[in-house]
């Protein structure tokens, strides 16, 4: 049995430790939400995030992220983007020597355009890291619907131990060496995962979907590579797996706010009535900046920020990507 700290109840953190307290483990999962402590402990239940899953007796959670992390060998950060270096700061205190710090937050800090395993290492310093990415809505995996993930770090026993956490016979976990690219396509995967809604609020059908995940892929890549990536990466889980299920799937939350973009509501409104984060709109301007340190071009990511951020009516957006100077799709 491994004690394991979980840093954030909304619905993946929560499904994570959920998955991990069924497997045995002592699991302590951190919640914001006042409210969210009390239902798990008493109810055992997340109405906020994880509404109607019955979660198992022994998770505990706790108000207080410091006495979470306190005797845990294996720390999941899964706070969103722009609140993790908060998180962990708040934690350090109470964090073991030699504990390793999982992330399973897809993103990109604004500011500094970290990725998530380098907030990480900058807030906890001297800890071994990995990213936990793929393509995984936390409902299915709470169900128990066969899953495929990947676990990833810089050094080889970090990955190993993680995989082993998190694996079940229903959750399988493939180690990777490529912590940039793993985490680079969950975070911009979003992105494109808000234009995939924004064509379906539109009425367009399968055409523009396939073009839009196929030229995305290819946008994300060249960052990647840019950003010194296997373009390996990108055909795997993490990469083109994560893509499809965020731009097809139904229980995306990012491609939930790009139908709601292109049926006329602002970023603020929709924000507004949902508590749930969906990262891809913070990405969205990270991306670019990325994009800009690195020279690389992202149209795609630029029309959804311009949506986002510059009140562009999605139809001319759609129409600006079309209408861009012929090229190759080939690319060096």
């Amino acid at each position: 049995m491994t004690c394991v700290a979980v840093l954030g109840a909304g619905s993946w953190g929560t499904t994570l430790a959920d998955l991990l307290a069924r497997k045995g483990h002592e699991v302590r999962l951190w919640a914001h939400e006042a409210e969210v402590v009390e239902a798990v402990n008493l109810r055992h239940e997340n109405p906020v995030f994880l509404p109607g899953c019955a979660l198992v007796p022994e998770l505990r959670a706790l108000p207080d992220a410091a006495e979470a992390v306190r005797g845990a060998a294996v720390v999941v950060a899964v706070a969103p983007s722009h609140v993790l270096r908060t998180v962990l700061e708040r934690c350090r205190s109470g964090l073991e020597t030699g504990a390793i710090v999982t992330t399973a937050t897809k993103g990109i800090e604004p500011g500094t355009l970290a990725l998530m395993s380098e907030v990480v290492v900058a807030a906890l310093p001297g800890h071994p890291v990995a990213a936990l990415s793929g393509p995984s809505f936390a409902l299915e995996v709470f169900q128990g619907q066969p899953t495929a993930v990947v676990a990833a770090a810089h050094e080889p026993e970090a990955a190993r131990i993680t995989q082993e956490l998190f694996a079940t016979p229903r959750f399988r976990v493939y180690s990777h060496d490529d912590v940039v690219g793993v985490e680079l396509a969950g975070a911009l995967k979003n992105v494109i995962a808000i234009a995939a809604g924004i064509l379906e609020g539109l009425g367009l059908g399968n055409n523009p979907r396939a073009a839009l995940i196929t030229r995305g892929l290819a946008e994300i890549t060249r960052l990647g590579v840019a950003m010194g990536a296997d373009p390996l990466t990108f055909a795997g889980l993490a990469g083109m797996g994560d893509l499809i299920l965020t731009t097809t799937g139904s229980l995306s939350r990012n491609r939930a706010l790009g139908i709601a973009l292109a049926e006329g509501q602002s970023l603020a409104g929709y924000s507004a009535t949902h508590r749930s984060v969906a990262e891809g709109a913070t990405t969205a301007r990270g991306a670019l900046a990325l994009g800009a340190r690195h020279g690389v071009e992202l149209p795609i990511c630029a029309q959804v920020a311009a949506i986002l951020f510059d009140d562009k009516p999605p139809r001319q957006a759609v129409a600006d990507l079309m209408e861009r100077t012929l090229k190759s799709e080939q690319w060096r």
